[in-house]
């Protein structure tokens, strides 16, 4: 009677539903973060974030975003929980988010993790200071979202393409470059510089930096940039702004602009660091390396 018994506990052990596996994650500020399951409604903080998730076919699970966020199409319909001016914790919570990804910028984890946690939803930090990051990075989500081999396949679908750009521009000669993001109101002009995954790029696509120093995307005088003499100058805009840039006093004398070697990029591809720049890395080097295609 008692191993019928026992039998039948143990029947009826196993016929319960299994408890979910915890999803155990670190972010890239060295946090421990656990989800119970996977997120089905997810918060994505900064356009990078919302493309990531978008990235591994789960769009429908965004419920917010911040106010950049243009692309995809169906995620730039979300509700906006927050822009230029800062990030609201009621915005955030009234989407009832099981999941929260931010990146630190315009002070935006330090105005959420810390209020998030106190109520108890998860915040995945996530930073993107080189091209090895943000391809992690699509490992990470996907591990978060459940999608573990869909992340992963992604990712190395993407390092692939770097590789064979990396091979083709392999001993070519390498263009010194400078990248403008913007100007400022100052005179300043915002340029990529060492230490950015936008900078990681230009490199990968065979060229190299005219401008030393490291930091984020950073502020120098023009003249800083006319002496700097790049091989090639590169905008990150549209065609009337690089036609006011080259029309410019200094600029229009530049040895890259007379001998038509300035060229515009698409802000999206350097700027956001997502699967799409590897798209715009790719174009790049075919305009630095016209015939990295055939192999000397």
């Amino acid at each position: 009677m008692r191993a019928a018994i026992l039998g039948l506990a143990a029947l009826l052990v196993a016929a319960l539903p299994a408890r979910p596996e915890l999803i155990r994650l670190t972010d890239a500020l060295g946090r421990s973060v656990v989800l119970a399951a996977p997120p089905r409604r997810i918060v994505t903080i900064f356009s990078s974030n919302t493309e990531l998730v978008a990235a591994l076919g789960l769009t429908e699970r965004i419920v917010g975003i911040d106010a950049f966020t243009r692309y995809p199409p169906e995620a730039a319909a979300k509700p906006v929980v927050g822009g230029r001016l800062g990030f609201s914790v009621d915005a955030v919570v009234s989407q009832e988010p099981d999941l929260v990804l931010v990146t630190p910028a315009r002070q935006a984890a330090h105005q959420l993790v810390a209020p998030m946690e106190r109520l108890g939803v998860p915040v995945l930090v996530l930073t993107s200071r080189s091209l090895g990051e943000v391809l992690d990075n699509i490992r990470l989500v996907g591990r978060a979202t459940g999608e573990t081999e869909r992340g992963a396949m992604l990712a190395d679908a993407l390092a692939a393409r770097l590789a064979r750009v990396t091979e083709a521009v392999a001993g070519r000669p390498c263009p010194s470059l400078v990248l403008v993001t913007g100007r400022l109101g100052n005179g300043l002009v915002l340029v990529a510089r060492a230490g950015t995954y936008t900078a990681d790029a230009l490199v990968r696509a065979g060229g190299c930096l005219a401008l030393s120093g490291r930091g984020s995307l950073a502020q120098v005088s023009p003249e800083a940039l006319l002496a700097a003499d790049p091989d090639v100058l590169l905008l990150a805009g549209n065609e009337a702004e690089l036609r006011e840039l080259t029309s410019r006093p200094g600029f229009r004398d530049m040895r890259a602009v007379r001998e038509g070697r300035a060229h515009l990029v698409p802000r999206a591809a350097f700027l956001i660091p997502g699967p799409r720049t590897v798209d715009g890395i790719e174009r790049l080097a075919d305009l630095l390396h016209p015939h990295r295609q055939e192999r000397p």
